[in-house]
């Protein structure tokens, strides 16, 4: 395995990380201002993708674009330290047309979208013009397991029905969303355990039956953008709504998954070199009992354990993103689900260790530090929480080793060749 850029990156690489000093990071204290003001979205966000736009840092993440259409048609291993660029900024994504779930999305339409659909909201979202979500976890079941989502789609002579509850679901109270990808149950005469009796319907957010609950707080902090419970009451489509074939919902949703998953941990990784960059800083600056933190040998632990720690994971994670380009998503499953564990965890546990070092002002709005650690720990939920992914990563451990039982038995030295028999 390569990681070395290519020219192409390098170059882009060092275009983003100019566009991020000039123009989004001083822009960073305005855009909290406006959030706190209820001017959301922001005007200075609608501004710079413009900028983003012409610049073409554009759809970054997206590997196969039309002929027409915006980008720069990067690998997911080519896109990886791009995101971890954007990720400085938690909003920033937004700028370059590469936020979730948009990303997800797109990928979704391109994969499955008919050329009507296509047209609807493909385009738009592919110019940026409107915003999407995704609506699949239910707060009446554990949605780790998409089996058990019982949001339900009858289908009704020339429409679909959809009734059901849906929440944390990801940009639904953004102005600019438009249209929510929604997955329920359309064979729910099947086995339960089937993973074919779920669709996935395209629904306009202004439906009649659609409406927003609430936006849910993590951790008392809510996302201007929304993580939202939504209501679907006799929610009626057309049967053109219909994403893909009926029935294979559940394996849309698996095919969606793993690039995003590359790019929320390359974000992470981004948050935890501002998170170390910070603590470093810190460390210089304060005094407590006649020394400089960074003079005292456990600060200078935490500073040396985080920066390996980063590393590791940006190793791992530009693994998973080279084996999916090489031999597709699926073959990459195991991978994501151990970047998925390692990403989340070491957010954490490095924002914690820069929480610690600021003392009291890590735990206030002063530093981007208690937002982050609140991401992470909601990361562990996200797209699976751990123990899915430990399941997934155990598992094929075991079944390596049973495909190869025995070929260890050499190791093992027999009790009278220890005595001298």
């Amino acid at each position: 395995m390569d990681f070395d850029d290519s020219d192409k990156v390098a170059r882009l690489r060092a275009q983003l990380s100019d566009f991020m000093r000039f123009h989004v990071e001083p822009a960073n204290v305005a855009w909290h201002r406006d959030v706190a003001a209820g001017r959301y979205p922001s005007a200075l966000i609608e501004r710079l993708k413009s900028r983003a736009f012409s610049e073409d840092l554009w759809n970054l993440f997206l590997p196969s674009l039309g002929d027409d259409d915006p980008g720069q048609r990067l690998s997911n291993l080519e896109y990886a330290p791009l995101a971890e660029i954007m990720g400085r900024i938690h909003w920033a994504s937004e700028v370059f047309n590469c936020s979730a779930p948009d990303t997800g999305n797109m990928e979704l339409l391109q994969l499955a979208a008919t050329p009507e659909q296509r047209r609807q909201w493909l385009e738009p979202l592919l110019i940026g013009e409107i915003r999407s979500c995704f609506a699949m976890s239910e707060p009446d079941a554990a949605s780790s397991d998409a089996r058990n989502i019982r949001t339900t789609i009858a289908r009704d002579g020339d429409d679909y029905v959809v009734n059901g509850r849906k929440w944390f679901i990801t940009g639904a109270a953004h102005p600019n969303c438009k249209l929510a990808i929604v997955m329920g149950v359309t064979g729910d005469h099947l086995d339960p355990n089937s993973t074919e009796r779920h669709s996935m319907l395209l629904v306009p957010m202004d439906t009649p039956g659609l409406s927003i609950v609430r936006n849910i707080p993590v951790m008392h902090y809510h996302s201007p953008e929304g993580h939202c419970e939504l209501l679907f009451r006799d929610v009626r489509v057309p049967v053109t709504a219909l994403l893909g074939e009926q029935g294979k919902g559940f394996r849309l949703a698996q095919d969606r998954l793993g690039p995003g998953r590359v790019h929320h941990c390359m974000r992470t990784i981004g948050q935890c070199e501002v998170a170390l960059e910070l603590m470093c800083e810190r460390a210089l600056e304060r005094k407590a009992f006649g020394r400089h933190l960074a003079d005292y040998a456990n600060i200078q632990d935490w500073i040396a354990e985080s920066r390996l720690e980063i590393d590791q994971a940006r190793l791992l994670v530009m693994k998973a993103a080279h084996r999916m380009d090489r031999e597709g998503n699926a073959a990459a499953r195991v991978d994501v689900s151990a970047i998925k564990l390692v990403a989340a965890r070491l957010q954490t546990r490095i924002v914690d260790r820069a929480m610690q070092v600021f003392g009291a002002m890590g735990l206030t709005p002063d530093t981007p530090l208690s937002y982050l650690w609140t991401w992470g720990r909601a990361m562990r939920f996200l797209d699976g929480p751990d123990e899915v992914h430990l399941r997934v990563v155990a598992r094929a451990e075991l079944a390596s080793a049973k495909a190869q039982a025995g070929r260890n038995a050499h190791h093992f030295v027999p009790p009278d060749a220890l005595l001298g028999g």
